[in-house]
């Protein structure tokens, strides 16, 4: 049994609130559980300077979580004082969202994707893409809108999912009981029509089959499939 009392194939109530700041180009509140995380786009018409006169688009991303989004207080991080987790999260996040973006219909522009976690209960970096995707999408939407750019260059959705091995059963959307416990720990990032953007997966507490590996990427896809309809949802 798995603590939250979830079947090994449930993932948590999914929410994703849109427009939740005023000034963003793109916002959404995602709620995955008890993990909430606040993301925000923000559109940029400069690129940075080894993308300048190239024609090419660029989506990049920052993460952070408040000082009580654990159960104790974290200190904030100043930008240049970001631990190692921080900046391979954040870079994960990118890479991601850039997945989905065809660059050259999105012009010489950049847009920055902020995603702050307001509160942590496991899966922080999945949630982070997962509604970082909305308000990317929200945000192109505005360009659109304005006639900046005259074709969608969201090319599908990019959403992640945590999969992991809980008292010796694969299980699907690790909460922080199972993630702290977890004998393996992966992290899935697909687009909607299930390919594979990027794998995180590790055996933290015993080595894993490949059959293992096959029942938690087939969990992944379930997983990624209802995020993708929570996402798609949140923008129609």
């Amino acid at each position: 049994m798995r603590p939250s009392g979830r079947n090994v194939s449930e993932m948590r109530p999914i929410s994703i609130e849109t427009g939740v700041t005023r000034h963003a180009e793109g916002s959404c509140l995602i709620k995955c559980g008890d993990t909430h995380v606040l993301c925000t786009a923000t559109i940029d018409e400069r690129v940075p300077p080894f993308l300048k006169n190239s024609g090419l688009g660029w989506v990049t991303a920052e993460y952070g979580m408040l000082p009580r989004a654990t159960h104790t207080r974290m200190r904030r991080e100043a930008k240049n004082g970001q631990s190692g987790r921080t900046q391979e999260i954040q870079r994960l996040i990118g890479r991601s969202l850039r997945a989905g973006i065809d660059r050259v219909a999105l012009g010489e522009r950049q847009i920055v994707v902020d995603c702050d976690v307001i509160q942590a209960d496991g899966g922080t970096r999945c949630a982070s893409i997962t509604g970082g995707w909305v308000a990317l999408k929200l945000a192109i939407a505005k360009l659109m809108k304005a006639g900046l750019i005259t074709s969608d260059p969201m090319m599908e959705n990019v959403a992640a999912v945590s999969c992991g091995i809980y008292a010796g059963q694969t299980v699907v959307d690790l909460d922080y009981a199972e993630d702290s416990e977890a004998g393996t720990d992966g992290n899935f990032v697909m687009t909607g029509s299930g390919k594979l953007i990027e794998l995180q997966a590790s055996a933290e507490g015993a080595t894993f089959s490949r059959q293992q590996f096959n029942e938690l990427l087939d969990l992944a896809e379930a997983g990624v499939a209802e995020l993708v309809a929570a996402q798609n949802a949140a923008v129609a």
